[in-house]
């Protein structure tokens, strides 16, 4: 089998509530921009291939939400999520006020239909947050994904603004994913804003190496007027972006620089030949999530 994930395992062996297990667990492990590839070694493995479409039309549309896969309808990027999931596989776009369906296997988009929303005071402040933050995530991110979201908790209207930014090189042997969503109400004078990271990183070329970062964040910011509270919240995002990008770079310098002198200073011939290490640990390992612009570093995701 061509995915690296993939065990070589006999299906054909198993009984049937196995079979729906080891598949059900194989397609939970998926990595990011790789569910389509595993489901292919699966019906090769399993040798039963309407199983393997019943399970991983299940389990892919799980994937799909959790990791905020991005899908092309009618010329707008939405983003497939828990918060605008209108079940029986249909999705709705408060952007662009419209509904359709997706088929998670096939990644065919269909049935579209409007989407009616009221026009309140809080369908304003969305569509305000949205635009804030579309604005920045295109001027931060080559490759990025936004969405406002409300959600009910309670009695309390919530909002939820996702950013999804990804690279998928399989054929570099590497794919990556840098998702996260901001949680908080509208309360008078103050919120409390609650952010939570995931980074994923697949890189399979000499090794198969999987790296989740996750990261929780929290601050209060005032809530005067709209057009306040969009620019304090795209700042607070922007600057959290930062440290965590930042403490990442510093990681992969701190183990390169660890290597060097625990293990490869001890076992590499001498050769009185000088080599860049930081060189080489931004382009082996870096660049699966980074590039460097004009001396400046930028999220790849």
């Amino acid at each position: 089998m061509g995915h690296p994930g993939t065990p070589l395992t006999d299906f054909t062996r198993e009984s049937e509530p196995e079979k729906v297990s080891l598949i059900c667990r194989l397609l939970r492990q998926s990595p990011p921009g790789e569910f389509g590839q595993v489901v292919q070694d699966l019906y090769a493995l399993v040798k039963d291939d309407e199983l393997v479409r019943q399970e991983a039309a299940h389990v892919g549309a799980h994937h799909n939400k959790k990791n905020f896969t991005p899908v092309q309808v009618n010329g707008s990027t939405v983003l497939l999520t828990h918060y605008n999931d209108l079940g029986g596989n249909r999705f709705f776009y408060p952007q662009d006020k419209f509904s359709f369906e997706f088929d998670h296997l096939s990644g065919i988009t269909s049935k579209t239909h409007l989407h009616s929303v009221m026009l309140d005071e809080e369908e304003l402040w969305r569509g305000a947050l949205h635009k804030g933050l579309n604005t920045y995530v295109n001027c931060h991110f080559p490759a990025g994904n936004c969405c406002v979201f409300k959600k009910s908790l309670g009695k309390r209207q919530m909002f939820v603004a996702c950013i999804e930014a990804h690279e998928y090189q399989p054929l570099k042997h590497w794919n990556s994913l840098w998702k996260s969503d901001w949680t908080f109400a509208l309360t008078p004078i103050m919120t409390r804003v609650t952010g939570v990271f995931l980074l994923q990183l697949h890189y399979f070329k000499d090794a198969n190496l999987h790296v989740t970062i996750r990261k929780s964040v929290s601050e209060s910011l005032h809530v005067i007027d709209r057009n306040q509270f969009v620019s304090d919240f795209v700042k607070f995002v922007k600057t959290e972006d930062d440290k965590i990008h930042t403490a990442i770079l510093q990681n992969i310098q701190a183990l390169s620089e660890d290597m060097w002198r625990k293990d490869l200073r001890r076992k590499l011939p001498i050769t009185r030949t000088f080599m860049n290490w930081n060189d080489i640990s931004y382009k082996e390992i870096g660049k699966v999530g980074w590039q460097r612009y004009g001396g400046a570093i930028t999220r790849f995701f």
